[in-house]
């Protein structure tokens, strides 16, 4: 209990259920990635024609006088059978029977490694995977607002152990869903917990870390557990789905936040309210601020182009390259490692050398890696633009992260769950922009002219980072700190403002006052 009760009073200890967190609910973000494009194939594409496979070859026996094997031959010539595990077409009729002599098998060839059948199939599947993963995104979107509002009123606790509740129904849900619809609703519902969750934990690092350097190193190893989930999920759903079934992946995340949610009833306490101690700027206020708005858009942009990889390069690897299941997932490795190292590495050097400095040679790096994506023929030539667009999402992520709570400690009333509901709001955006309308450009110009699009669109905005540079406080935030500190009256469009955000004594002197 005596730890209990130190624990509860530490910081530390509330970022390492933040880091918990965020890093389950990205680990079932991107569990699914490799598992749905191949289980629907399976269930749906490859199920339908198995059944009309069974039917044709009924009226076969009212032909007796055709030739031994010219039945076998015309219908493998004519109809494509795609068998399980990526085996060629052409395969097949060497198992029913040999050809006779001087007539060799008309099949046509498929490539040698055994791609997917089915173009129209695959090409319709681009947007309805895209569909199904931006469910979680657009749902995410439009609570988001509501519970921004809520931690203003409740506090933190009670709405992260909320998104707990919702995360864990959601994997139990995925585990045991067998058709698209029930995909989605699992999908949909992951977007409520995910919400709640996100919004919360960031809000509750912003209040438990006042000081902006800190606050800053703490938001790099948060996302650092968004990061590794990232790492994790890919991978980890991809090889489970392949060598022990479908359900097993979900059914580990299940037990995975039996855990967490241990763990944030015996830390964060969630049956105490514990309101926000000033009233929070209204949310029509704060999009109304430009410099917020600018921030926004590099999340939301950032991220997009991630977003649009997740549906769409899986099933151009299955198209073009030819991958087998284990590959789809092994794809973002290289993303999630960057964007790992990214976040611990500029959670602390951003705040050295300007967060809108990282932020806007992030999003350039962006759109140079999504632009080489379509030049790789296998996974090894994925792996260097994965990791560019990795790494570069890191930069933009540690860096905007921090500058949210900063505009509002500076422009507005240090209330932080409305701005990150903003901010979870811009990132939801381009996972949801992404994955919808990427399907239909795939399948409308292809996937090149996809990575074109979203690359050129993050280098173009890049530039508006620099607005970033030395935001002004507005007059009534001058105001007050010049009342609380008439002595020394600060300038907020100096140099040093690069190098030191100026509310640091401000805000010392304002704790001290709440105090």
């Amino acid at each position: 209990q005596h730890w209990l009760a130190t624990g509860r009073a530490s910081p530390r200890l509330v970022l390492v259920v933040v880091f918990v967190a965020l890093l389950l609910d990205n680990i079932l973000l991107t569990v699914v990635v490799p598992i749905v494009p191949t289980f629907l194939y399976m269930t749906e594409y490859e199920g339908a024609n198995s059944s009309v496979s069974s039917a044709l070859p009924e009226p076969t026996p009212a032909a007796p006088r055709a030739p031994p094997f010219s039945s076998v031959l015309s219908y493998f010539g004519n109809t494509t059978v795609p068998v399980r595990g990526f085996t060629s077409a052409a395969e097949l009729p060497n198992g029913m029977g040999s050809s006779p002599p001087g007539h060799p098998p008309s099949t046509p060839q498929t490539p040698a490694r055994g791609c997917l059948e089915g173009g129209e199939f695959l090409a319709q599947e681009n947007t309805r995977v895209g569909l199904l993963f931006a469910s979680k995104a657009l749902v995410q979107l439009l609570v988001n607002p509501w519970v921004g509002l809520l931690t203003n009123r409740i506090g933190y606790h009670i709405p992260m152990f909320i998104g707990f509740t919702i995360m864990f129904l959601s994997t139990v849900m995925f585990a045991f869903s067998g058709t698209y619809t029930l995909l989605f609703i699992a999908r949909a519902l992951q977007g409520v917990g995910s919400s709640f969750s996100s919004v919360a934990g960031l809000g509750l690092l912003a209040s438990v870390y006042p000081d902006d350097s800190e606050r800053g190193s703490a938001m790099g190893i948060a996302l650092g557990g968004l990061a590794l989930g990232v790492l994790i999920g890919a991978p980890f759903g991809s090889i489970m789905y392949e060598f022990v079934g479908k359900a097993s992946p979900f059914l580990v995340l299940a037990f995975l936040a039996l855990v967490d949610g241990a763990l944030q009833l015996c830390i964060l306490q969630p049956s105490r309210i514990s309101p926000e101690s000033t009233k929070a700027t209204p949310v029509s206020t704060l999009l109304r601020d430009p410099y917020i708005l600018v921030a926004a858009g590099a999340l939301c942009f950032s991220n997009m182009g991630v977003a649009m990889l997740e549906p769409t390069l899986p099933i151009w690897m299955l198209q073009t390259m030819c991958s087998p299941q284990w590959q789809l997932g092994m794809a973002f490795l290289p993303a999630s490692i960057s964007y790992l190292i990214g976040t611990n590495l500029f959670g602390v050097l951003a705040n050295r050398m300007g967060r809108w400095l990282c932020s806007m040679i992030g999003m350039a790096v962006v759109g140079i890696s999504l632009l080489c994506v379509p030049l790789a023929t296998n996974i090894y030539g994925l792996i260097g633009p994965n990791a560019g667009l990795g790494f570069a999402i890191g930069m933009v992520d540690s860096s905007m992260m921090p500058i949210m709570a900063y505009l509002v400690d500076l422009r507005h009333t240090s209330a932080y769950g409305t701005v990150y509901a903003i901010a979870d709001v811009a990132f939801c955006m381009g996972f949801a922009i992404g994955p919808s309308t990427g399907g239909a450009i795939v399948r409308a110009l292809g996937f090149p002219w996809l990575m074109v699009i979203v690359g050129a669109l993050n280098v173009a905005y890049a530039p508006l980072c620099w607005l970033l540079r030395s935001p002004p406080a507005t007059e009534e935030k001058m105001a007050i700190l010049g009342q609380e500190c008439p002595m020394q009256p600060r300038s907020y469009t100096p140099k040093e403002a690069l190098r030191e955000f100026p509310l640091t004594e401000e805000s010392d002197g304002e704790a001290g006052n709440v105090e």
